[in-house]
């Protein structure tokens, strides 16, 4: 058998990383299993279209490197790939389904449905809901007689097609990640399966296309799981039993407290991302932010979500997309939901940012270096990007680190320099300046031995001299290495800092 997974978002807003998560999954074990991901837009919800948001998750799913065998804009051998041109197809199943019992019109009005939960809500009798008990008391065809019931179509009068849930039946959904789920068919509820607009439900039309693209695993989200018997029953009545696909339902994403869902709610109001990508409501104006906007790389965004639900079994933490694909078994996927760390997002950046190539990032830095009125070779920048960039998580925080190799302090941190500046430290960095004339090359390897000899010769410590010289550069004590950073900048930027720093602080190391 041939493994096809699908990946079947519904366009009705931004994509959740929650989403992108069951996207991942889904990929990574059709990959495994040298199968095939296909992505399928369920856009028969037309009240909760939202326009654009096709276009996001396609988008989305290509910055995190989840690319698609088949889809709505790569075509493949089941298109179309977007639900609503697949319109036609749903009904005739829809009527298999009342023609063989299965089924049945129902003509209720909104009006009509809300007083029978009101009622039940008032009779404490049961689920108010339209199922098993309420349905011989509704407006439908298994209480009108057939000619009303075919009059009323005729005549154009609004209704759906419902589902005839069984009653007293056990209904088993076998689960790759949560074993076997049996629920009593007395707890389900008669869905509607065809709306009166003349679209399906999700519940009919993602079983149908499911069998008609030949999907051999369905690998989604944990709230799917009350669906899935309602599903399970699809496919017996469709006579489709023995091409019914395996099920997984995957843990949900848990706050960062770890209680209850996590929404973009919780982004906002803890300040981090929920989507990939940034998304403005087409009816607010309202801008979300997202995890590519807000500097985050694709291969760390997808190795955090892969880590949440799913365990190697190892101690590893850092993996490629095809580390994962190696790795990767719903086997060990938790049932238990997943809290998000959103330190541990930052983590993850964190360490991409450490393995990239220093040249790639200068490339990502260079505009932010214009827009300070800056400008460095790239074999320049990429030195200093190497010296700094275990102090950031994302390219964006390297100009707060490293802003002293372009210009010189404007002011000293009075704190550092009231605990390290001394009455004899502008002597000592005069006397420095006149030794530096001497040093050729300017490289790290001749400071050093310089500074070295320096400091024998006038018989001092490093604790003499070092904070001084630190001060004097980066106008505060920290910073990479003082010779790495003497280096960089070149001896006589170097000796105009110090003649700087020594003008500014005097012998009482207080600014003047």
């Amino acid at each position: 058998m041939s493994v096809r997974v699908r990946f079947a978002p519904s366009p009705t807003g931004p994509l959740h990383m929650g989403g992108v998560r069951t996207a991942l999954y889904n990929y990574l074990f059709a990959k495994k299993h040298h199968g095939v991901f296909l992505l399928r837009i369920e856009d028969t919800d037309q009240n909760r279209f939202v326009p654009g948001a096709g276009e996001y998750i396609m988008e989305s799913l290509k910055w995190c490197g989840i690319n698609h065998d088949e889809g709505p804009d790569t075509g493949g051998p089941y298109s179309p790939y977007l639900q609503s041109e697949r319109k036609a197809l749903y009904k005739d199943y829809a009527l298999q389904l009342i023609g063989d019992g299965h089924a049945y019109y129902a003509f209720d009005t909104p009006a009509e449905l809300e007083a029978m939960r009101k009622r039940l809500e008032t009779e404490k009798s049961g689920n108010p809901q339209y199922d098993c008990q309420t349905r011989m008391h509704m407006n439908n065809s298994l209480t009108l007689p057939p000619d009303e019931v075919k009059r009323r179509i005729d005549a154009g009068e609004a209704h759906v097609i419902r589902i005839k849930i069984p009653e007293g039946q056990e209904v088993v959904v076998n689960d790759l990640i949560r074993d076997q789920v049996r629920v009593d068919s007395r707890l389900l509820d008669d869905k509607v399966l065809f709306k009166s607009d003349g679209m399906p439900t999700y519940h009919l039309a993602n079983v149908v296309d499911d069998y008609l693209m030949k999907i051999t695993h369905v690998i989604r989200g944990e709230e799917w799981l009350p669906s899935a018997p309602l599903h399970v029953l699809l496919y017996r009545y469709l006579g489709w039993k023995e091409s019914m696909p395996e099920f997984a339902h995957l843990p949900l994403l848990l706050k960062p407290d770890g209680h209850g869902k996590l929404s973009k709610r919780d982004g906002d109001r803890l300040g981090f991302p929920v989507f990939p990508l940034e998304w403005k409501d087409p009816s607010s104006g309202e801008i979300s932010p997202g995890y590519r906007e807000s500097g985050y790389f694709p291969e760390a965004f997808v190795n955090m979500l892969a880590l949440l639900g799913w365990n190697p079994g190892t101690e590893q933490e850092i993996f490629t997309m095809k580390e994962l694909t190696e790795a990767f078994s719903l086997e060990r996927v938790g049932k238990s939901g997943a809290r998000f760390d959103p330190d541990k997002a930052k983590w993850f950046n964190h360490q991409y940012l450490q393995q990239k190539d220093p040249e790639d990032i200068a490339a990502l830095f260079i505009e932010q270096l214009k827009k300070h009125g800056h400008q460095a070779s790239g074999k320049k920048l990429a030195r200093i990007i190497s010296l700094v960039r275990d102090r950031v998580n994302f390219v964006d925080e390297i100009w707060d680190q490293a802003a002293f190799f372009f210009e010189p302090p404007e002011s000293y941190d009075e704190k550092f320099a009231k605990k390290k500046w001394k009455a004899g430290t502008p002597d000592i960095l005069l006397q420095l300046v006149e030794m530096l004339r001497d040093i050729e090359p300017f490289d790290t390897g001749h400071i050093e031995k310089a500074l070295h000899a320096f400091m024998e010769e006038k018989e001092i410590g490093a604790g003499q001299i070092m904070p001084g010289l630190r001060l004097a550069l980066v106008g505060a004590g920290r910073g990479p290495d003082v010779k790495e950073i003497m280096s960089v900048l070149g001896k006589d930027e170097v000796k105009r800092r110090i003649q700087r720093v020594v003008d500014r602080l005097g012998k009482n190391g207080r600014s003047s």
